[in-house]
């Protein structure tokens, strides 16, 4: 069974830096891609960043402008892992983030999985 665990988050202050991580397991035969979704209560859950197994990044037009430079995708395939690292992180950037990837695994071939999520609070 296919499972990702999230870590990394925290309470962090304006300006710090924080590096979530959200590793897959179980029996993958592949992961198309991995990415960050931030949702907040009674909002839409939005793209953060997504890298594909290949490395290609994708950065969510939806959150706005002031993410970039400041957030950066990566990923560790041998791991299974992604990461988003966090820096210079503002007050607008608390939210609950989650971890979202598409994986064909042996039991359920193609399917989108997520992550329990992880708080997120920059507090000033």
């Amino acid at each position: 069974q296919v499972q990702l665990v999230e870590s990394g988050g925290g309470l962090m202050q304006p300006g710090g830096s924080l590096r979530l991580s959200c590793a897959a397991s179980g029996s993958i035969f592949s992961i198309a891609a991995m990415g960050w979704y931030r949702q907040g209560p009674g909002k839409q859950r939005e793209l953060v960043a997504r890298i594909t197994s290949g490395g290609k990044t994708d950065y969510g037009e939806d959150y706005g402008d002031s993410v970039k430079g400041r957030f950066t995708i990566s990923r560790d395939n041998a791991k299974n892992t992604v990461y988003l690292q966090m820096n210079s992180l503002k007050p607008e950037d608390t939210d609950v983030y989650y971890c979202n990837s598409k994986i064909y695994s042996s039991t359920s071939r193609w399917n989108e999985y997520w992550g329990q999520g992880t708080q997120v609070t920059v507090s000033s």
